[in-house]
Protein backbone atom coordinates (compact mmCIF):
# COMPACT_ATOMS: atom_id res chain seq x y z
CA UNK A 1 0.00 0.00 0.00
CA UNK A 2 1.19 3.29 -0.99
CA UNK A 3 0.19 6.22 1.21
CA UNK A 4 1.81 9.84 1.01
CA UNK A 5 0.58 13.30 2.49
CA UNK A 6 0.79 16.76 1.54
CA UNK A 7 3.16 18.97 3.09
CA UNK A 8 1.30 21.49 4.56
CA UNK A 9 -0.69 18.97 6.81
CA UNK A 10 -0.18 20.10 10.37
CA UNK A 11 -1.67 17.66 13.48
CA UNK A 12 -1.55 20.71 15.44
CA UNK A 13 -3.00 23.27 13.65
CA UNK A 14 -6.04 21.16 12.73
CA UNK A 15 -6.48 20.32 16.33
CA UNK A 16 -5.90 24.15 17.40
CA UNK A 17 -8.55 24.67 14.67
CA UNK A 18 -11.95 23.26 16.42
CA UNK A 19 -14.06 25.72 18.06
CA UNK A 20 -12.74 25.34 21.59
CA UNK A 21 -9.35 23.71 21.57
CA UNK A 22 -7.71 21.58 24.48
CA UNK A 23 -4.88 23.44 26.25
CA UNK A 24 -1.04 22.42 25.53
CA UNK A 25 0.39 21.71 27.75
CA UNK A 26 4.71 22.66 28.23
CA UNK A 27 6.06 19.45 29.29
CA UNK A 28 9.25 17.61 28.62
CA UNK A 29 9.43 14.70 26.37
CA UNK A 30 10.07 11.94 29.22
CA UNK A 31 6.54 13.29 29.68
CA UNK A 32 5.53 12.58 26.70
CA UNK A 33 7.19 8.71 27.01
CA UNK A 34 5.19 8.35 29.85
CA UNK A 35 1.73 8.90 28.35
CA UNK A 36 2.59 7.02 25.10
CA UNK A 37 3.45 3.79 27.27
CA UNK A 38 0.46 4.24 29.40
CA UNK A 39 -1.70 4.37 26.27
CA UNK A 40 -0.02 1.26 24.52
CA UNK A 41 -0.71 -0.26 28.13
CA UNK A 42 -4.54 0.47 28.13
CA UNK A 43 -4.55 -0.95 24.50
CA UNK A 44 -2.86 -4.27 25.21
CA UNK A 45 -4.63 -4.91 28.64
CA UNK A 46 -8.09 -4.40 27.08
CA UNK A 47 -7.12 -6.29 23.94
CA UNK A 48 -8.18 -2.95 21.48
CA UNK A 49 -7.51 -3.77 18.22
CA UNK A 50 -7.51 -0.32 16.90
CA UNK A 51 -5.93 1.72 13.65
CA UNK A 52 -3.26 3.69 14.73
CA UNK A 53 -1.65 6.77 13.37
CA UNK A 54 1.67 7.64 14.27
CA UNK A 55 4.74 9.64 14.40
CA UNK A 56 7.60 9.03 16.95
CA UNK A 57 10.91 9.91 17.82
CA UNK A 58 12.98 7.17 15.87
CA UNK A 59 14.97 5.84 19.42
CA UNK A 60 14.48 2.64 19.95
CA UNK A 61 12.62 3.41 23.54
CA UNK A 62 9.76 4.96 21.42
CA UNK A 63 9.50 2.30 18.28
CA UNK A 64 9.69 -0.24 20.78
CA UNK A 65 6.44 0.76 22.17
CA UNK A 66 4.49 -0.03 19.00
CA UNK A 67 6.28 -3.38 18.42
CA UNK A 68 4.81 -4.00 22.06
CA UNK A 69 1.52 -3.27 20.89
CA UNK A 70 1.42 -5.57 17.34
CA UNK A 71 2.77 -8.63 19.17
CA UNK A 72 0.04 -8.40 21.45
CA UNK A 73 -2.41 -7.54 19.50
CA UNK A 74 -1.39 -9.14 16.29
CA UNK A 75 -3.05 -8.82 12.40
CA UNK A 76 -6.24 -7.37 13.95
CA UNK A 77 -4.23 -4.11 14.62
CA UNK A 78 -3.58 -2.03 11.53
CA UNK A 79 -0.75 0.76 11.74
CA UNK A 80 0.02 3.72 9.98
CA UNK A 81 3.69 5.31 10.40
CA UNK A 82 4.66 8.52 9.17
CA UNK A 83 8.13 8.77 8.04
CA UNK A 84 10.17 11.87 6.45
CA UNK A 85 11.48 11.27 3.02
CA UNK A 86 15.50 11.98 2.92
CA UNK A 87 16.55 15.29 1.44
CA UNK A 88 19.68 15.29 -0.69
CA UNK A 89 22.07 17.80 0.42
CA UNK A 90 19.62 19.25 3.49
CA UNK A 91 19.70 23.21 5.44
CA UNK A 92 20.39 24.34 8.47
CA UNK A 93 16.78 24.04 9.18
CA UNK A 94 17.27 20.32 8.68
CA UNK A 95 20.54 19.32 10.80
CA UNK A 96 18.13 21.10 13.75
CA UNK A 97 15.36 18.63 13.09
CA UNK A 98 17.47 15.54 12.46
CA UNK A 99 15.79 12.49 13.76
CA UNK A 100 12.49 14.79 15.00
CA UNK A 101 11.45 12.92 12.05
CA UNK A 102 12.92 10.27 10.61
CA UNK A 103 11.55 7.37 11.95
CA UNK A 104 12.98 3.97 11.86
CA UNK A 105 10.26 1.37 10.71
CA UNK A 106 9.78 -1.31 12.81
CA UNK A 107 11.14 -5.08 11.57
CA UNK A 108 7.13 -5.99 11.00
CA UNK A 109 6.83 -2.73 8.34
CA UNK A 110 6.56 -5.83 5.97
CA UNK A 111 3.55 -6.99 7.06
CA UNK A 112 0.16 -6.16 5.59
CA UNK A 113 -1.12 -4.18 9.30
CA UNK A 114 1.82 -1.86 9.01
CA UNK A 115 1.47 1.22 6.44
CA UNK A 116 4.45 3.19 5.74
CA UNK A 117 3.19 7.02 5.71
CA UNK A 118 5.23 8.84 3.24
CA UNK A 119 5.67 12.98 4.15
CA UNK A 120 7.63 15.14 1.96
CA UNK A 121 11.29 16.70 3.29
CA UNK A 122 9.45 20.04 4.01
CA UNK A 123 6.65 18.94 5.30
CA UNK A 124 4.87 20.33 8.50
CA UNK A 125 4.90 17.76 10.59
CA UNK A 126 8.61 17.69 11.22
CA UNK A 127 8.59 19.10 14.42
CA UNK A 128 5.47 16.82 15.29
CA UNK A 129 5.32 13.73 17.04
CA UNK A 130 1.72 11.91 17.48
CA UNK A 131 -0.03 8.88 18.58
CA UNK A 132 -3.83 8.85 17.26
CA UNK A 133 -5.76 5.28 18.70
CA UNK A 134 -8.82 5.02 16.28
CA UNK A 135 -11.25 2.28 17.46
CA UNK A 136 -15.11 1.70 17.92
CA UNK A 137 -15.14 1.97 21.47
CA UNK A 138 -12.00 4.18 22.24
CA UNK A 139 -10.50 6.67 20.41
CA UNK A 140 -7.82 9.10 21.57
CA UNK A 141 -4.91 11.29 20.50
CA UNK A 142 -1.21 12.28 22.00
CA UNK A 143 0.59 14.92 20.19
CA UNK A 144 3.67 16.53 20.91
CA UNK A 145 4.30 20.15 19.11
CA UNK A 146 7.89 21.73 19.14
CA UNK A 147 7.55 25.49 18.77
CA UNK A 148 9.68 26.93 15.72
CA UNK A 149 11.36 29.28 18.45
CA UNK A 150 14.76 30.90 16.24
CA UNK A 151 17.45 32.87 17.31
CA UNK A 152 20.28 34.37 15.52
CA UNK A 153 24.40 33.80 16.04
CA UNK A 154 25.66 37.05 16.90
CA UNK A 155 28.57 36.54 14.84
CA UNK A 156 28.00 34.39 11.97
CA UNK A 157 24.70 35.79 11.38
CA UNK A 158 22.76 32.06 10.99
CA UNK A 159 19.28 31.39 12.80
CA UNK A 160 19.52 28.56 14.77
CA UNK A 161 16.33 26.43 16.33
CA UNK A 162 16.38 26.03 20.38
CA UNK A 163 16.38 22.00 20.82
CA UNK A 164 16.15 22.62 24.37
CA UNK A 165 12.89 24.08 24.78
CA UNK A 166 9.89 22.05 26.39
CA UNK A 167 7.27 20.36 23.77
CA UNK A 168 3.78 21.77 23.92
CA UNK A 169 1.99 18.52 24.71
CA UNK A 170 -1.63 18.01 23.95
CA UNK A 171 -3.40 14.79 25.58
CA UNK A 172 -6.95 14.37 24.42
CA UNK A 173 -10.04 12.01 23.84
CA UNK A 174 -12.67 14.31 22.62
CA UNK A 175 -14.17 12.86 19.70
CA UNK A 176 -15.00 15.91 18.40
CA UNK A 177 -11.11 17.15 18.42
CA UNK A 178 -10.04 13.19 16.90
CA UNK A 179 -12.54 12.96 14.49
CA UNK A 180 -11.03 16.62 12.66
CA UNK A 181 -7.29 15.25 12.95
CA UNK A 182 -8.98 11.94 10.84
CA UNK A 183 -11.19 13.84 8.22
CA UNK A 184 -7.84 16.44 7.68
CA UNK A 185 -5.31 13.16 7.18
CA UNK A 186 -8.47 12.07 4.45
CA UNK A 187 -8.00 15.20 2.85
CA UNK A 188 -4.04 15.38 3.19
CA UNK A 189 -3.58 12.10 1.40
CA UNK A 190 -2.20 12.89 -2.34
CA UNK A 191 -3.87 11.54 -5.16
CA UNK A 192 -2.05 9.02 -6.58
CA UNK A 193 -2.33 7.16 -2.54
CA UNK A 194 -4.06 4.07 -2.13
CA UNK A 195 -7.14 4.70 -0.31
CA UNK A 196 -6.65 4.17 3.91
CA UNK A 197 -8.93 2.30 6.01
CA UNK A 198 -11.23 2.92 7.74
CA UNK A 199 -12.04 5.81 5.28
CA UNK A 200 -15.71 6.17 6.84
CA UNK A 201 -14.69 5.81 10.24
CA UNK A 202 -16.93 7.93 13.40
CA UNK A 203 -15.00 8.66 16.21
CA UNK A 204 -17.37 8.51 19.60
CA UNK A 205 -18.18 11.53 21.08
CA UNK A 206 -17.05 10.21 24.54
CA UNK A 207 -15.50 6.82 25.70
CA UNK A 208 -16.23 4.59 28.59
CA UNK A 209 -16.02 5.89 31.86
CA UNK A 210 -13.62 2.77 32.72
CA UNK A 211 -11.49 2.98 30.03
CA UNK A 212 -10.88 6.70 31.19
CA UNK A 213 -10.75 5.82 34.77
CA UNK A 214 -8.20 2.71 33.87
CA UNK A 215 -6.05 5.25 31.25
CA UNK A 216 -6.00 7.95 33.86
CA UNK A 217 -4.58 5.14 36.20
CA UNK A 218 -1.88 3.86 34.05
CA UNK A 219 -1.22 7.54 32.91
CA UNK A 220 -0.19 7.83 36.79
CA UNK A 221 1.83 4.82 37.47
CA UNK A 222 3.59 4.97 33.88
CA UNK A 223 4.72 9.12 34.95
CA UNK A 224 5.91 8.06 38.15
CA UNK A 225 7.62 5.55 36.60
CA UNK A 226 9.41 8.08 34.75
CA UNK A 227 10.41 10.08 37.83
CA UNK A 228 11.95 7.45 39.47
CA UNK A 229 14.30 6.98 36.57
CA UNK A 230 14.50 10.29 36.11
CA UNK A 231 15.42 10.72 39.82
CA UNK A 232 17.83 7.89 39.85
CA UNK A 233 19.88 9.03 37.00
CA UNK A 234 19.92 12.86 38.59
CA UNK A 235 20.57 10.64 42.07
CA UNK A 236 23.20 9.10 39.99
CA UNK A 237 25.00 11.69 38.42
CA UNK A 238 25.24 13.66 41.89
CA UNK A 239 27.07 11.05 43.37
CA UNK A 240 29.31 10.55 40.43
CA UNK A 241 30.05 14.71 40.99
CA UNK A 242 30.01 14.08 44.73
CA UNK A 243 32.67 11.60 44.18
CA UNK A 244 34.95 13.48 41.29
CA UNK A 245 34.85 16.58 43.72
CA UNK A 246 36.12 14.56 46.69
CA UNK A 247 38.85 13.07 44.57
CA UNK A 248 39.93 16.34 43.62
CA UNK A 249 40.05 17.45 47.10
CA UNK A 250 42.11 14.29 47.98
CA UNK A 251 44.48 14.91 45.26
CA UNK A 252 44.47 18.59 46.32
CA UNK A 253 45.39 17.88 49.73
CA UNK A 254 47.72 15.42 48.56
CA UNK A 255 49.59 17.91 46.73
CA UNK A 256 49.22 20.71 49.21
CA UNK A 257 51.24 17.76 51.14
CA UNK A 258 53.94 17.44 49.70
CA UNK A 259 54.80 20.77 48.67
CA UNK A 260 55.05 21.46 52.24
CA UNK A 261 56.92 18.83 52.72
CA UNK A 262 59.26 19.46 49.94
CA UNK A 263 59.54 23.03 50.88
CA UNK A 264 60.54 22.23 54.84
CA UNK A 265 63.60 19.61 53.69
CA UNK A 266 65.54 22.67 53.14
CA UNK A 267 64.46 24.96 55.80
CA UNK A 268 65.56 22.21 57.87
CA UNK A 269 68.72 22.08 56.53
CA UNK A 270 69.42 25.93 56.51
CA UNK A 271 68.09 26.54 59.99
CA UNK A 272 70.90 23.39 61.15
CA UNK A 273 73.30 25.38 59.37
CA UNK A 274 72.56 28.53 60.89
CA UNK A 275 72.23 27.07 64.84
CA UNK A 276 75.89 25.54 63.79
CA UNK A 277 77.39 28.72 62.92
CA UNK A 278 76.77 30.29 65.76
CA UNK A 279 78.73 27.88 68.06
CA UNK A 280 81.97 29.75 69.54
CA UNK A 281 84.04 26.55 68.84
CA UNK A 282 83.68 26.46 65.26
CA UNK A 283 86.79 25.97 62.89
CA UNK A 284 87.11 27.63 59.36
CA UNK A 285 87.02 24.42 57.53
CA UNK A 286 83.84 23.39 59.13
CA UNK A 287 82.36 27.53 58.68
CA UNK A 288 83.54 27.12 54.96
CA UNK A 289 81.37 23.88 54.93
CA UNK A 290 77.84 25.31 56.89
CA UNK A 291 78.28 28.21 54.66
CA UNK A 292 78.22 25.83 51.20
CA UNK A 293 75.07 24.06 52.52
CA UNK A 294 73.49 27.06 53.30
CA UNK A 295 74.02 28.11 49.52
CA UNK A 296 73.66 24.72 48.72
CA UNK A 297 69.79 24.55 50.16
CA UNK A 298 68.96 28.26 49.23
CA UNK A 299 69.24 26.97 45.60
CA UNK A 300 67.58 23.85 46.37
CA UNK A 301 65.04 25.83 47.21
CA UNK A 302 64.85 28.35 44.29
CA UNK A 303 65.10 25.88 42.19
CA UNK A 304 61.73 24.16 44.06
CA UNK A 305 59.20 27.33 44.30
CA UNK A 306 60.75 28.16 40.19
CA UNK A 307 59.44 24.90 39.28
CA UNK A 308 56.26 24.95 40.91
CA UNK A 309 55.43 28.88 39.58
CA UNK A 310 56.37 26.76 36.22
CA UNK A 311 54.18 23.64 36.68
CA UNK A 312 51.44 25.91 37.86
CA UNK A 313 51.04 28.37 34.95
CA UNK A 314 51.76 25.63 32.65
CA UNK A 315 48.96 23.86 33.92
CA UNK A 316 46.96 27.17 33.86
CA UNK A 317 47.44 27.88 30.04
CA UNK A 318 47.60 24.59 28.56
CA UNK A 319 43.84 24.19 28.31
CA UNK A 320 44.02 27.45 25.99
CA UNK A 321 47.21 27.04 23.97
CA UNK A 322 47.08 25.82 21.03
CA UNK A 323 48.99 23.32 18.66
CA UNK A 324 51.73 24.78 16.46
CA UNK A 325 53.75 22.66 13.44
CA UNK A 326 57.39 23.15 14.03
CA UNK A 327 60.26 20.98 12.80
CA UNK A 328 62.83 19.26 15.00
CA UNK A 329 65.68 19.77 12.80
CA UNK A 330 64.95 23.63 13.84
CA UNK A 331 64.68 23.23 17.59
CA UNK A 332 67.01 20.07 18.27
CA UNK A 333 70.70 21.47 17.12
CA UNK A 334 70.34 24.73 18.65
CA UNK A 335 69.54 23.00 22.08
CA UNK A 336 72.29 20.60 21.36
CA UNK A 337 74.75 23.15 21.09
CA UNK A 338 73.86 24.91 24.59
CA UNK A 339 74.49 22.16 26.29
CA UNK A 340 77.72 21.48 24.77
CA UNK A 341 80.17 23.42 27.04
CA UNK A 342 78.64 22.10 30.13
CA UNK A 343 79.23 18.01 27.97
CA UNK A 344 82.62 19.09 27.55
CA UNK A 345 83.52 20.39 31.61
CA UNK A 346 81.92 16.92 32.58
CA UNK A 347 83.69 15.21 29.95
CA UNK A 348 81.02 13.60 27.78
CA UNK A 349 80.07 13.10 23.89
CA UNK A 350 77.23 14.80 23.50
CA UNK A 351 76.34 14.16 19.76
CA UNK A 352 72.73 14.48 17.95
CA UNK A 353 71.29 12.99 14.45
CA UNK A 354 67.96 14.85 13.30
CA UNK A 355 66.94 14.60 9.93
CA UNK A 356 66.52 17.70 7.79
CA UNK A 357 64.12 16.11 5.91
CA UNK A 358 61.83 14.95 9.07
CA UNK A 359 58.01 16.04 8.93
CA UNK A 360 56.99 18.77 10.88
CA UNK A 361 55.20 17.75 14.26
CA UNK A 362 52.47 18.82 16.15
CA UNK A 363 53.35 20.34 19.63
CA UNK A 364 51.98 22.83 21.97
CA UNK A 365 53.27 26.46 21.03
CA UNK A 366 57.04 26.92 22.74
CA UNK A 367 56.61 23.15 24.42
CA UNK A 368 59.27 21.41 22.04
CA UNK A 369 62.02 23.37 23.30
CA UNK A 370 60.73 22.53 26.70
CA UNK A 371 60.95 19.12 26.14
CA UNK A 372 63.99 19.07 24.66
CA UNK A 373 66.02 21.39 27.17
CA UNK A 374 64.46 19.24 30.83
CA UNK A 375 65.28 15.93 29.16
CA UNK A 376 68.81 16.32 27.51
CA UNK A 377 69.25 18.36 30.96
CA UNK A 378 68.70 14.83 32.96
CA UNK A 379 70.67 13.12 30.05
CA UNK A 380 73.82 14.73 31.27
CA UNK A 381 73.07 15.60 34.88
CA UNK A 382 72.73 12.10 35.23
CA UNK A 383 75.79 10.68 33.13
CA UNK A 384 79.45 10.37 34.50
CA UNK A 385 82.80 11.60 33.41
CA UNK A 386 83.48 9.33 30.40
CA UNK A 387 80.21 8.71 29.38
CA UNK A 388 77.79 9.12 26.19
CA UNK A 389 74.67 11.19 25.35
CA UNK A 390 72.64 10.92 22.16
CA UNK A 391 69.90 12.70 20.83
CA UNK A 392 68.44 10.77 17.43
CA UNK A 393 65.06 11.30 15.76
CA UNK A 394 62.95 8.97 13.16
CA UNK A 395 60.04 8.75 11.78
CA UNK A 396 57.78 6.01 13.09
CA UNK A 397 54.55 5.73 11.31
CA UNK A 398 52.52 9.14 11.37
CA UNK A 399 54.91 10.04 14.15
CA UNK A 400 58.17 11.21 14.91
CA UNK A 401 59.87 9.70 17.43
CA UNK A 402 62.82 11.38 19.30
CA UNK A 403 65.06 9.69 21.02
CA UNK A 404 67.24 10.79 24.42
CA UNK A 405 70.15 8.00 25.43
CA UNK A 406 72.68 8.00 27.96
CA UNK A 407 75.11 5.99 29.39
CA UNK A 408 74.45 7.05 32.91
CA UNK A 409 73.69 6.12 36.34
CA UNK A 410 69.88 4.47 34.70
CA UNK A 411 67.08 3.70 36.78
CA UNK A 412 65.49 1.23 38.92
CA UNK A 413 63.15 -1.23 37.13
CA UNK A 414 60.71 -0.45 40.59
CA UNK A 415 60.98 3.46 39.92
CA UNK A 416 60.52 3.76 36.74
CA UNK A 417 56.68 3.53 37.39
CA UNK A 418 57.08 7.39 39.50
CA UNK A 419 59.95 9.33 37.76
CA UNK A 420 56.60 11.58 36.29
CA UNK A 421 55.18 11.90 39.76
CA UNK A 422 55.44 15.34 40.92
CA UNK A 423 58.86 16.33 43.26
CA UNK A 424 59.71 12.69 42.36
CA UNK A 425 63.74 12.13 42.36
CA UNK A 426 65.82 9.21 41.85
CA UNK A 427 67.84 8.28 44.25
CA UNK A 428 70.64 5.31 44.47
CA UNK A 429 73.78 4.66 45.95
CA UNK A 430 75.75 6.14 43.51
CA UNK A 431 74.14 9.50 43.18
CA UNK A 432 74.29 12.58 45.15
CA UNK A 433 71.46 15.18 46.17
CA UNK A 434 71.37 17.43 42.55
CA UNK A 435 68.83 19.97 44.23
CA UNK A 436 66.68 19.23 41.54
CA UNK A 437 63.07 20.51 42.25
CA UNK A 438 61.47 16.64 40.57
CA UNK A 439 59.43 18.44 38.27
CA UNK A 440 60.56 18.48 35.19
CA UNK A 441 59.68 15.55 33.47
CA UNK A 442 56.15 15.79 35.00
CA UNK A 443 56.20 19.02 32.93
CA UNK A 444 56.91 17.11 29.62
CA UNK A 445 54.59 14.52 30.58
CA UNK A 446 51.73 17.31 30.55
CA UNK A 447 53.32 19.37 27.26
CA UNK A 448 52.97 15.82 25.55
CA UNK A 449 49.40 15.09 26.41
CA UNK A 450 47.97 18.22 25.28
CA UNK A 451 50.19 17.89 22.09
CA UNK A 452 48.73 13.94 21.85
CA UNK A 453 51.94 12.41 22.07
CA UNK A 454 53.65 10.49 24.45
CA UNK A 455 56.61 9.82 26.20
CA UNK A 456 58.34 6.30 27.29
CA UNK A 457 61.12 4.95 29.18
CA UNK A 458 63.78 2.06 29.09
CA UNK A 459 66.46 1.63 31.33
CA UNK A 460 68.80 -0.39 33.70
CA UNK A 461 70.54 0.50 36.63
CA UNK A 462 74.19 1.74 36.50
CA UNK A 463 73.83 1.01 32.35
CA UNK A 464 71.94 3.78 31.13
CA UNK A 465 68.65 5.30 29.75
CA UNK A 466 66.45 5.82 26.88
CA UNK A 467 63.33 8.22 26.85
CA UNK A 468 61.80 8.14 24.09
CA UNK A 469 59.00 11.16 22.84
CA UNK A 470 56.45 10.37 20.32
CA UNK A 471 54.49 13.33 18.30
CA UNK A 472 52.24 13.55 15.42
CA UNK A 473 53.39 14.30 12.28
CA UNK A 474 51.67 16.99 10.43
CA UNK A 475 48.63 15.45 8.68
CA UNK A 476 47.98 13.07 11.50
CA UNK A 477 46.31 15.59 14.23
CA UNK A 478 45.75 13.62 16.87
CA UNK A 479 41.56 12.54 17.38
CA UNK A 480 41.27 13.78 20.74
CA UNK A 481 43.04 17.09 20.17
CA UNK A 482 41.13 17.89 16.77
CA UNK A 483 37.91 17.14 18.38
CA UNK A 484 38.96 19.92 20.61
CA UNK A 485 39.94 22.07 17.81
Amino acid sequence: MNVSLAKDLSVYQLVMGVQAPPKPLSLSPATLLSLVRAQIDLLIEEQIAATLWVKLPPEKIWQSELARYQSSVGASSLIYTCQIEERVGGNEEDEEDEGEGRVNTPSSSSSPNHVPVHLPPDSQLRRENFLMVLSPQFCSLILAHRPLKKTKNRTSGKVKTNKNQPLLIINTVEGRVIQQVFDGIQQAITPESSPILPASFICPAVPQTLLMNQLFAKQLLRQDDINRQIIKVRTTKLQLQNQELHNKEQLKDEYLKNVCQELRTPLTHMKTALSLLNSPSLKPPQRQRYLQMLNTQCDQQNSLITGLLELVQLEHNLEGTTLESVRLSEIVPGVVSTYQPLAQEKGIMLAYTVPTELPSVWCVSGGLRQIVINLLHNSIKFTSHGGEVWVRARTQGNYVQLEFRDTGIGIAENEIPKIFDRFYRVRTAVTEDYGSAGLGLTIVQQLLLRSGGSISVKSKLYEGSTFTVQLASVGNMPKAIATEE
